[in-house]
């Protein structure tokens, strides 16, 4: 009996004195302990700061709760032009040592994990990345809407090398490399520059896209976004959407009448579920008259997977004859895989008028040439897009378009242009695609090679 008791004793005395055995937050840290060591090494090589008055006073003791407060400053304030691996590696030791005090410091960890991360991810140099394209096109006609001479044509479309730097926390430089015309060049290369009151400014050859930030297409591209310009573009979110503008130049000597272009838009998200955006681009010829456009475009979600866009357009134009400032406008249906079970479905419908044209590409040319950028050969076009994604490995697709031509009598037929494919994923970053496509009576063409069709194998890689 007597041992028993003193048995009970010794574990209630452990069980009361456990507490004791876990860190005090408000104890001193051993001068002799690891983590001295590592903060002095940061504030030595000036990545982390120690007080507010920014001095580290290695040779005084702190309490955990101090060390604590140091570590989850240090990560909001350390300089990336400083920091090497080692440190970063440090830093994350020491949020692992002392995660308790962060916790109740009410410091989120997962919250440092995500900021440790950052670090690492911006850390030292340059970062990577890239995408290869390769097209087997196998035509009906040679020369034809398909492809260049023959009616076969093996074409290495897009092989893209992208890399960037983050200069310091204010500029971070990007540049791709890749090809034009069969020859590699420098396609793009900016600075992003964090200026006051949060705007943002891109310098240099840069890309914008608007009509895809608005989603308003899901085929070959946008109607008049989507290009690189030289120039400079600022952008500035604020509480219900953002606004940004941009002053480019086009001085290509190999163009006929170099300009000015001038930009600006706005958009606004009321909520989640519904935007309103406008959109204003002029061009200012050296020589030929003045050109510009300008859309108004809207977006309403039913629910997270049923959606409704549209858009309307009005441009000003530099023509010889007919309309000189054709309209547009767009109503767009589009709803997710996850509605219907089987299927996505994007049903879009535009109506043009005449001379009513796109400036960046056809905007469903993305097999052969079907429209072009002549919009307003057509009175209107209807186009269907569905894809099913059947696991990761594998997705089949359809496409359907009907133009209605606006011209009438022989060799003005209405076009149509129909597809049917395949998508394999041989490993997340490699997939083949086999698509069969087919176009009838494209106003881009005669009526004696309006008609082709094409067997289309892409291998595409990203990296």
């Amino acid at each position: 009996m007597k041992k028993i008791l003193a048995l009970v004793a010794v574990v209630a005395l452990v069980a009361f004195a456990a507490p004791a055995f876990a860190a005090n937050p408000f104890m001193d840290v051993p001068m002799n302990h690891w983590a001295y060591d590592a903060v002095g090494q940061l504030a030595s090589r000036g990545v982390v700061s120690g007080y507010p008055d920014g001095s580290y006073k290695g040779n005084q003791p702190m309490t955990r709760y101090e060390m604590a407060s140091l570590v989850a400053r240090s990560l909001a304030v350390v300089d990336m032009e400083k920091a090497s691996k080692q440190d970063v590696e440090m830093l994350k030791k020491l949020v692992v040592e002392f995660k308790d005090e962060l916790d109740a410091l009410g410091v989120k960890v997962d919250k440092l994990d995500g900021r440790v991360a950052v670090l690492e991810e911006n850390l030292g140099g340059w970062k990577f990345w890239g995408e290869f394209r390769f097209d087997a096109k196998f035509a009906d006609r040679a020369g034809g809407l398909y492809t260049d001479r023959s009616d076969v044509d093996f074409n290495l479309n897009r092989y893209r090398i992208w890399m960037s730097k983050k200069v310091d926390d204010k500029v971070k430089f990007t540049a791709r490399l890749g090809n034009n015309a069969g020859n590699v060049s420098w396609q793009r290369y900016w600075i992003d520059v964090a200026l006051p009151w949060d705007v943002n400014m891109m310098a240099g050859l840069w890309a914008f896209d608007w009509e895809d930030d608005d989603g308003l297409y899901t085929d070959n591209d946008a109607w008049f976004t989507d290009r690189s310009l030289n120039g400079f573009y600022f952008g500035r979110p604020f509480s219900m959407g953002d606004f940004a503008m941009y002053v480019a130049r086009n001085d290509d000597p190999a163009a006929l009448d170099e300009y000015y272009e001038y930009a600006g838009r706005v958009k606004f998200n009321f909520n989640e579920n519904f935007w309103m955006s406008g959109n204003y681009i002029a061009r200012d010829y050296d020589v030929a008259d003045d050109e510009s456009v300008w859309w108004a475009a809207l977006g309403f979600n039913f629910n997270s997977d049923w959606g409704f866009k549209g858009a309307y357009y009005k441009q000003d134009l530099n023509v010889a004859a007919g309309e000189d400032s054709p309209a547009a406008w767009q109503a767009i249906l589009d709803v997710k895989q996850a509605a219907l079970g089987f299927t996505s479905l994007w049903v879009e419908y535009t109506d043009f008028d005449e001379n009513f044209a796109a400036w960046t590409d056809g905007p469903w040319d993305n097999y052969g040439t079907v429209t072009g950028t002549g919009l307003g050969a057509y009175d209107n076009i209807l186009f269907v897009s569905l894809n099913q994604k059947w696991n990761d490995k594998w997705s089949t697709f359809q496409r359907y378009l009907s133009g209605s031509a606006r011209a009438t009598g022989a060799g003005f037929d209405d076009t149509t242009n129909w597809t049917v494919g395949v998508k394999y994923y041989y490993t997340p970053a490699l997939s083949f695609e086999l698509a069969y496509d087919k176009i009838e009576n494209s106003q881009t063409r005669t009526a004696a090679a309006n008609d082709d069709n094409v067997i289309r194998l892409r291998t595409r890689v990203t990296f």
